[in-house]
């Protein structure tokens, strides 16, 4: 009978190690921490352009890390943090020199008959690191007497859906300390986890269902056929949802507009690896539809673009 209760024991601890390992060798996403839009607005860490007539603020990344030590120093903070739980990490500082070493920021994308697709610095970043998740960080110093706090925001946004899918926020305990990357640790410190448990929750689900992303289909004016043209009997339109349907993951996906110059395509679900285990984004994704409507019988001429990781269009009748 003690042999078969030790057995039975040596047993259960087997497969609590196994349950245990599978835990622990979980794929965790690949993060970037990035200051948040009101930060450099509040710091004044913004470039304006004139767009129409409308002035347009968007933040200047490489100018804040060059002269901003505190940016330095809190981003470095919270990556060692999410380092220590075993979160893949992304430095943003390194990806703005990767960008400016391709002279990326100021590219812009045309199609021979002058149609173009120009891209914030955001979505240049991500399109560059490649993480799956953003991590959005507001703070300020709040000062005591001759005590200081940090008031913070972290907000875990999707790369590639634009979705918030974890927050948080509170305030530290005032300190005597200076460093105002000492402080923000201190008032994340507590809240950290929760914030990795919702990352990690979103990043299971993405796992089980596919990521997110946009496809939009357009026609160049020049193109004489529109998408109600029928080829073989069937439209145009409904030859791209039938490739959509069978491409996308579990077959889901939203066709949220279709008229006889354009289509959108939201909420499609695909892999998150390739079999090479390589991330695919929406570009990746949608060069499938590209060249399948390149190919015979339809032979359409077309031109891909692509605005960040999750967003693809596919315009017709020209490149």
């Amino acid at each position: 009978m003690k042999r078969q209760i030790m057995k039975i024991a040596l047993v259960s601890l087997m497969v609590l190690g196994a349950i245990t390992a599978g835990f622990s060798q979980a794929k965790k996403p690949t993060l970037m921490v990035v200051p948040s839009d009101v930060w450099c607005n509040t710091n004044g860490y913004m470039q304006v352009y004139d767009d129409q007539g409308t002035k347009v603020k968007i933040p200047d990344y490489k100018r804040a890390f060059q002269e901003n030590s505190d940016l330095l120093a809190v981003i470095s903070k919270i990556n060692g943090m999410m380092a220590e739980r075993g979160f893949p990490l992304k430095n943003m500082e390194s990806v703005i020199k990767t960008l400016e070493s391709e002279r990326a920021e100021n590219a812009i994308l045309t199609s021979k008959s002058g149609a173009g697709v120009s891209e914030s610095p955001m979505d240049k970043l991500k399109k560059t690191a490649k993480a799956d998740i953003i991590i959005q960080l507001t703070w300020d110093v709040l000062k005591t007497g001759p005590k200081k706090s940090v008031r913070f925001t972290m907000q875990g946004i999707d790369a590639y859906s634009d979705k918030e899918v974890a927050t948080a926020g509170g305030t530290g305990n005032p300190s005597f300390s200076a460093e105002t990357a000492v402080l923000l640790e201190e008032a994340v410190a507590d809240k950290v986890d929760n914030f990795n448990v919702g990352l990690q929750r979103h990043f299971d689900d993405l796992f089980a269902n596919g990521r997110e992303i946009i496809i939009r289909i357009k026609k160049f004016d020049s193109w004489k056929n529109d998408l109600e043209t029928e080829y073989g009997g069937k439209e145009l339109n409904v030859v791209i949802e039938d490739w959509v349907r069978a491409n996308s993951l579990k077959g889901r996906f939203s066709n949220s507009d279709a008229t006889e110059n354009m289509m959108l395509f939201e909420q499609v679900r695909i892999p998150l690896y390739d079999a090479n285990g390589n991330a695919i984004d929406a570009r990746g994704f949608a060069r499938g539809l590209q060249k399948f409507l390149a190919a015979a019988p339809y032979s359409i001429v077309n031109k891909l673009t692509a605005k960040g990781l999750g967003q693809a269009v596919i315009v017709l009748g020209e490149k």
